[in-house]
């Protein structure tokens, strides 16, 4: 299917020209004269690329590319400008342009950069297709977990998994890393291959260059026969290491020739062995902690680092508790009682309460002794420190007032008693996507312009702190209530509540 292009001059010549060459090019083009045409084109059908130029006789190209970028998103824009006004070029790019080019344009010049933006295009549609398959999973290839920490590991994994790339896992004791890695080989084209696990930490020191290697008959005392090693186990399928920084640091560099070369040598021998494999690595040190300390050679880290993905503690995913206890509850009760068993409120306010400084791992080892020590169908009580109490008392007042001069200052849409009329009170008419829009809009258009070197606010923490606390406040604290208001399990507001500290301000 021909790629669409829209172009707007004012100039006919210039019009022609443009249409003949890209539709010689392949794309199927639609030309218009003025800036209020081209929207009204824009409104109608999804454009991979647009061709403006900068000064229409009804529409300058700033306001231009605002409006074309509210229509259609993800729609690329190229602006053509004349000589001297460069400066209002680069304005429109911060606006939302793709580019600019200047006249007279070479069209070779401009068919590459229509490329690259049409490509970028394509690439936000894939993203934002894979974003809605997974955003609203609760479990992913044997991971369990449906916060948005772990929506964005799954994301990470559905794109990188068909590669070869090296991948180092990074996370505390417990948080599941094998669970991810396991994920990343099967979801691979290696997935009918072996898969390889090695813990470092877990083999003898003055043993483990031959069992990652292997050695010849007769290399060492007690070497009876030829033994290839995990890497050469490992060959044409994965291999995980995991607490790679505990790998002896003699060791490394033959590690890392192996990743450079594809090829290794068996303890006691001199004749190299190839290898093809993918390597996944695994640590719960800091790797540049484990550098400094002389643990982990620089040079292996960057080779073993070529995707990196950080699982969060249990405790900074609090939401996701109850979905990993449901899980572990109905494997548990499954195998040692053979009937359903259910949890208590109680045992929920437990969990939703406690640290877990152990984190997933110690949930299930928790949740597997409670199923053993169960006598009655529900689990009432976990073997874990007491919660605190569970009283709430609002002390403070959400200011919406000030929400709503804001949307008076800055949305027409907002603006005093016409937006009654529109049907966007502030009461009972407070729903629908219309609002969010009109409020994701007012938040966006508000935010600081990143500056290179400082990290951005997640705006999402902040948004979902705000509606919590919001919520609480106009149940008088009362969590179920604002678990019901907010259309939330609620022990799933308990860990909102947990993860973002909100215990101090309720």
């Amino acid at each position: 299917m021909a790629f669409k292009a829209l172009v707007i001059d004012d100039d006919v010549a210039t019009l022609e020209l443009m249409k003949f060459q890209l539709t010689d090019a392949g794309f199927q083009v639609t030309t218009a004269e003025h800036g209020q045409k081209g929207l009204d084109f824009v409104r109608e059908t999804e454009f991979d690329i647009i061709l403006t130029d900068l000064n229409l006789p009804d529409l300058n190209g700033i306001e231009m590319v605002k409006q074309s970028k509210q229509i259609s998103p993800d729609t690329e824009i190229i602006m053509i400008t004349g000589f001297g006004s460069m400066e209002k070029a680069i304005e429109a790019t911060k606006a939302g342009a793709f580019h600019y080019v200047e006249k007279p344009v070479n069209f070779d010049e401009l068919v590459l950069l229509i490329d690259k933006a049409v490509e970028r295009k394509q690439q936000s549609k894939e993203i934002r297709e894979l974003r809605g398959r997974l955003a609203s999973r609760t479990s992913y290839e044997g991971i369990i977990g449906g916060s948005r920490t772990m929506q964005g590991i799954y994301e990470i994994i559905e794109s990188v998994a068909e590669s070869d790339a090296n991948i180092l896992i990074l996370g505390e004791s417990g948080t599941g890393k094998e669970v991810i890695a396991n994920a990343i080989h099967y979801k691979s084209h290696r997935s009918k291959k072996p898969f390889v696990k090695v813990n470092c930490s877990a083999l003898p020191k003055d043993l483990i260059e031959s069992q990652l290697f292997g050695h010849t008959k007769g290399s060492f005392t007690g070497a009876t026969a030829d033994k290839s090693g995990f890497i050469g186990q490992a060959n044409s399928g994965s291999l995980l290491l995991d607490e790679i920084a505990e790998m002896p640091i003699e060791l490394q560099p033959k590690l890392l020739r192996v990743l450079q070369e594809r090829v290794y040598y068996r303890v006691g021998s001199d004749k190299p062995q190839e290898v093809d494999f993918r390597l996944i690595s695994a640590t719960n040190r800091q790797p540049f902690e484990a550098i400094q300390d002389g643990n982990l050679r620089e040079d292996l880290y960057y080779r073993i680092n070529t995707i990196e993905i950080k699982i969060p503690p249990l405790r900074d995913r609090m939401e996701d508790v109850p979905m990993l206890a449901e899980h572990f509850l109905e494997m548990y009760a499954e195998k040692y009682k053979g009937k359903p068993l259910r949890f208590s409120q109680h045992a929920f306010d437990q969990m939703l309460n406690y640290n877990w400084r152990g984190n997933v791992r110690e949930l299930q080892h928790t949740i597997e002794r409670a199923v053993l020590l169960c006598k009655k169908d529900a689990i009432t009580e976990l073997n874990i420190p007491k919660t605190s109490s569970e009283s709430v008392s609002i002390a403070f007042s959400a200011p919406a007032e000030t929400v709503k001069a804001a949307f008076a200052d800055h949305s027409p849409t907002f603006n005093g008693h016409g937006a009654e009329k529109q049907g966007f009170a502030f009461g009972k008419e407070l729903s629908g996507e219309p609002l969010f829009e009109e409020i994701g809009k007012l938040i966006v258009d508000n935010l600081p312009e990143p500056v290179d070197g400082v990290e951005q606010k997640d705006v999402f923490d902040s948004l979902e702190t705000g509606v919590v606390l919001a919520a609480l406040k106009r149940t008088n604290g009362n969590k179920q209530a604002a678990a019901n208001l907010l259309g939330l399990y609620r022990p799933r507001l308990y860990g909102m509540i947990k993860r973002h500290k909100l215990e101090e301000k309720i």
